[in-house]
């Protein structure tokens, strides 16, 4: 199993931009150096809490930092995106980081995002999504004359063509045919992760969505996989979990629900903006629960794997025999003000040295 992270990344409002920046790209350079494979950083235009407007922008400054972690997108919102330029920045990117860049795209999650391009429609949200995904590869997979003519987009390239002189010409990425493409979900039974298992894509289930939800998304993924005539393979899917580890599950839980610390913070900022969004079925823990019913320290004691390594050791293996078989843990990034970062690094530690050897020992066995 491979050990990665996600990061929102999410902070405080009154944080200034430049010093959560900082904090970002030292938690990157930190996973890579000991021993994560992977890390996936999330995109935002409308959210002072969620200030990474351009996520290769920012995981190109990590490029010279680091050596062997791969550097994903988590995720490009493609329907606020012109999806020429997406194709020209990502191959770009995978050529300066020589294949060691993964592609998550999504429809978007952030309400106020939604307004200021104008996407507030759901369906039409979808649509865009797989639309521009489909622009994007018919970039990558062909030479000019370029025409593609779909509902949402439109482009060609026919007249201004100079082939001996490069004109013309998009480039492709460095790997071939493309980088592998992750997909969020966020919604339990989540059409996206069925839609990611029919075209051969990775689904990512957010680390905020309780456990039946994780486990809907197998589910989902094996319908897509047979309607796809593709054999089903745990290794192509990603859970995101948010974890504390601690020298005493006491002191674990205690960091979990300090009102003060990064994870109440944390659930209580997506709460409140998915309560917003009118979706806060996507964090309950039963979806039938009235909204003024859901108490946050329940969410955290259900959503959050917390203890000391031991515990969270056997939590996890628990958690993957009632989810199903997924092949890469993503460990949820939170804000690293005062204490918490340290004890975030810690986690992180015990996560590479400790956790994650026994949890492959447990699959072996298994």
């Amino acid at each position: 199993m491979k050990l990665g992270m996600f990061m929102m990344p999410l902070h405080p409002p009154h944080r200034p931009m430049h010093e959560t920046y900082d904090e970002d790209l030292a938690k990157v350079v930190h996973a890579d150096k000991v021993g994560f494979d992977e890390v996936w950083i999330g995109e935002h235009f409308t959210a002072s809490t969620e200030p990474i407007a351009n996520a290769m922008t920012f995981l190109a400054a990590a490029l010279p930092l680091t050596k062997n972690i791969m550097l994903g997108t988590g995720v490009v919102n493609l329907p606020n995106h012109n999806p020429v330029i997406v194709a020209a920045e990502a191959a770009q990117f995978d050529h300066m980081a020589k294949g060691r860049f993964l592609f998550g795209i999504g429809p978007g999650g952030l309400a106020s995002d939604f307004e200021v391009f104008g996407n507030e429609d759901p369906e039409a949200r979808g649509e865009k999504m797989l639309e521009a995904y489909e622009a994007i590869r018919y970039i990558w997979a062909n030479d000019p004359p370029y025409r593609f003519q779909g509902k949402h987009y439109n482009f060609h390239i026919t007249e201004n063509i100079i082939p001996e002189m490069g004109i013309g010409f998009m480039p492709k990425p460095y790997q071939n045919p493309a980088p592998d493409i992750g997909l969020s979900a966020m919604s339990p039974f989540s059409g996206s992760v069925k839609q990611a298992a029919r075209k051969g894509w990775s689904p990512i289930s957010a680390n905020f969505v309780p456990e039946y939800s994780v486990a809907s998304h197998w589910k989902k993924f094996l319908e897509g996989c047979e309607e796809a005539g593709i054999a089903p393979d745990g290794n192509r899917w990603r859970v995101a979990r948010n974890i504390i580890i601690a020298d005493s599950d006491s002191e674990a839980e205690d960091l979990a629900h300090d009102p003060m610390g990064s994870t109440h913070y944390y659930f209580d900022y997506l709460w409140k903006a998915l309560c917003g969004a009118n979706y806060s079925v996507a964090m309950k823990p039963d979806p039938k629960m009235a909204d003024e019913d859901v108490k946050l320290d329940d969410v955290i004691s259900q959503l959050v794997i917390y203890g000391s390594k031991e515990t969270v050791t056997e939590k996890l293996i628990a958690f993957r025999e009632n989810v199903g078989p997924f092949g890469t843990l993503l460990q949820a990034a939170v804000d690293g003000s005062g204490k918490n970062g340290d004890a975030e690094r810690r986690t992180m530690a015990a996560m590479s040295d400790f956790v994650m050897p026994r949890l492959a020992g447990a699959l072996v066995d298994a």
